[in-house]
């Protein structure tokens, strides 16, 4: 029975009392003056001492349940609090190993670049020297062949001189001299 009902029983009784105390005030006996304006001051104390007796535990109830609600509040709070740093310090160590991978990798890729750096410098000074000496070989060739044309060349002046001095009838001393002078001078150079 809730709170209406035991107030509604009693709100019967003191009916049934207040008729009581009118028919005992009527025979000349004891009783209460029922006048609904001056008996307002006992109702109101009464129905406080009601509400106060039967209030108290509902109240109390009330309360308790409150405190009980708060409390279990409190320590699922304090639960996603300890799962919050739980969750906080695996991503602090998640932060600091992804923080050393990047690390390594950016180290990585600087050892990289220097070992790039230095065969490219090691290529490049392979390939100077590679051309220092085709050029130099081009160079020798170059010389051997003009060397070998000149030759040549001294060679045929020196016959077509030989030629015309034997036209022109040199004798045979002479002949033999300027053609041994001229092998001479095509075989020193």
């Amino acid at each position: 029975m809730g709170i209406m009902g035991t107030f509604l029983l009693l709100a019967a009784e003191a009916q049934a009392v207040h008729s009581e105390l009118a028919e005992g005030a009527a025979e000349g006996g004891f009783g209460l003056n029922l006048d609904i304006l001056e008996t307002n001051l006992i109702n109101l104390l009464i129905l406080i001492g009601i509400l106060f007796y039967f209030g108290r535990k509902v109240l109390s109830n009330i309360l308790n349940e409150r405190r009980s609600n708060i409390e279990t509040a409190i320590q699922e709070a304090e639960g996603r609090l300890q799962e919050a740093q739980t969750a906080l310090s695996q991503a602090q160590g998640q932060l600091t190993q992804a923080q050393a991978e990047a690390q390594r990798i950016c180290q990585a890729a600087e050892e990289s670049a220097q070992a790039a750096k230095q065969a490219l410098l090691d290529k490049a000074v392979q390939d100077v020297e590679r051309l220092k000496q085709t050029a130099a070989a081009d160079l020798n060739t170059e010389r051997e062949r003009a060397l070998t044309e000149l030759r040549q060349r001294v060679a045929a002046l020196a016959l077509q001189k030989v030629e015309a001095q034997l036209r022109s009838g040199v004798a045979d001393d002479v002949q033999q001299a300027l053609i041994d002078r001229s092998i001479a001078q095509v075989g020193g150079r």
